[in-house]
């Protein structure tokens, strides 16, 4: 699809309860802020089919693009708004040229305006002012699901063997228990001083063990 400069400009500006919408008419020099609902799709598309309503009645082609952050809400609405003939783009976020000299406060009002701007550029053909993200198919995003689980676990499993070694070496242990010999060993450990183990402690440690068993044996 072709864009012009009568192109309608919506830019969402995503956050867990509230979505800003930043609307700009085809031709405008000035925007508008909308507030909806987090996730509240209908209300979202009874916004866009007014500004093509209001397009219409002005005698301009009802063009839209539509652009939001890639971010913790995935993927799902570009597929609802594409699904909707809505041309719509995923800006990746740490791509978009800011001038850092710039002292102004982080709103979400200025974020709007920011990302309006952004993409009336983009579309007007200025590919270097951001990077839009390729936005996966279902089927090439969960076949990313097992590497990714995989990898968290990776994660989880070296967290928890931290933690278990950062607590012995308050007490002066320098070795882990082994997880196949585990209450032997704790019946062994004495601190750098000659103690046994606190009981607090121990239980700590040994409710660590449980996770970390649980966390290798979810590994695929």
């Amino acid at each position: 699809m072709s864009f012009t400069s009568d192109t309608i400009l919506v830019a969402l500006e995503l956050s867990n309860s509230l979505w800003l919408v930043g609307t700009r008419q085809a031709g405008a020099r000035s925007s508008q802020m909308h507030r909806v609902s987090a996730g509240d799709t209908a209300t979202l598309m009874h916004l866009v089919d007014g500004l093509k309503a209001s397009g219409r009645e002005q005698g301009i082609p009802p063009s839209i693009a539509v652009c939001f952050e890639a971010g913790r809400d995935g993927f799902w609405l570009h597929r609802l708004l594409t699904a909707q003939g809505i041309p719509t783009y995923v800006v990746e976020p740490t791509s978009i040229l800011v001038n850092r000299r710039a002292k102004r406060a982080k709103t979400d009002r200025l974020d709007a305006e920011g990302m309006l701007r952004v993409l009336a550029a983009y579309i007007a053909g200025d590919s270097q002012i951001c990077s839009m993200v390729h936005v996966p198919t279902p089927d090439e995003e969960d076949g990313k699901r097992v590497h990714r689980e995989r990898e968290y676990l990776v994660q989880e499993r070296t967290r928890i063997e931290n933690r278990i070694s950062a607590l012995l070496v308050t007490q002066g242990i320098r070795s882990r228990p082994s997880l196949r010999s585990w209450e032997r060993d704790m019946a062994l450990l004495e601190t750098g001083d000659g103690r046994k183990l606190p009981q607090h402690l121990k239980s700590e440690l040994n409710r660590l063990r449980r996770r970390l068993v649980l966390v290798r044996e979810l590994d695929v």
